[in-house]
């Protein structure tokens, strides 16, 4: 099974791919450096690496990309600088998702492909009855207003939601909402919901990022947890928070 990663270099894509490699699938990554990635992880065998801007790849190469892999898993985001916050491309996580579905379809697979991408708690989910406080409503205004990123994860997991919905013949999905990110050594316990449980605004609760790559590779190899998450956008939280 081939799995194609993008966003592969950063905190929790490189945990990401390093887990997969250690399930023994195949794994294919596009970046625009080696920089992030770990040495153990560059030398596997069984993974391909495309260094490419992947808003510079062409439609015909991003099919030839994601031809063969059963799964693509998006890790992108941008990075917590001014010019990644507020520069371009704004829409990076979006546009990269709408193309890889797009490759996907040109392709024609035979069985549909899984599509994971790492998304945020603070983005509800609009085919649920998520009920947010009217404080925290006024604060998503505000983040869609003044925070590019924040908008950024919302279309993208809306295009999965509404554009390739439930029945894409081609294309499967999850969306993994994380809250708030940190950094742990070790794989732990934790609780994954429909919904949040707490306000991402105003009580968050801490995620690691290696135990969102845990999960993401789980939803990649595991039939019964795909299953189980497949068409929704589950909440991931460490069980030691609160």
């Amino acid at each position: 099974m081939t799995t194609l990663v993008v966003g592969a270099n950063g905190a929790t894509g490189r945990l990401l791919v390093e887990d997969l490699l250690k399930r023994g699938q195949t794994v294919k990554i596009i970046v625009r450096s080696l920089n992030g990635l770990p040495e153990a992880a560059k030398n596997q065998m069984n993974l391909s690496v495309i260094q490419a801007n992947i808003s510079d790849i062409s439609d015909a190469e991003m099919a030839l990309h994601v031809q063969g892999c059963s799964a693509v898993a998006s890790c992108l985001g941008h990075n917590m600088t001014f010019k990644g916050i507020f520069g371009r491309p704004r829409r990076l996580v979006t546009d990269a998702t709408s193309r890889l579905c797009d490759a996907i379809r040109a392709n024609e697979p035979r069985e549909p492909v899984k599509f994971v991408l790492m998304n945020t708690a603070g983005n509800s989910n609009r085919d649920l009855d998520e009920r947010i406080s009217f404080a925290q409503r006024c604060v998503v205004v505000l983040l869609r207003l003044f925070l590019p990123p924040h908008t950024d994860n919302e279309y993208a997991a809306d295009y999965l939601r509404t554009k390739v919905g439930q029945n894409d013949p081609r294309i499967q999905w999850v969306a993994v909402r994380p809250d708030g990110l940190i950094d742990e050594n070790e794989v732990t316990d934790c609780e994954v919901h429909r919904s949040p449980t707490q306000s991402a605004i105003f009580e968050a609760r801490t995620t690691s990022r290696i135990n969102v790559a845990y999960f993401m590779s789980d939803l990649i190899t595991d039939e019964n947890v795909w299953g189980m998450w497949r068409g929704k956008m589950p909440v991931i939280y460490d069980k030691a928070s609160s």
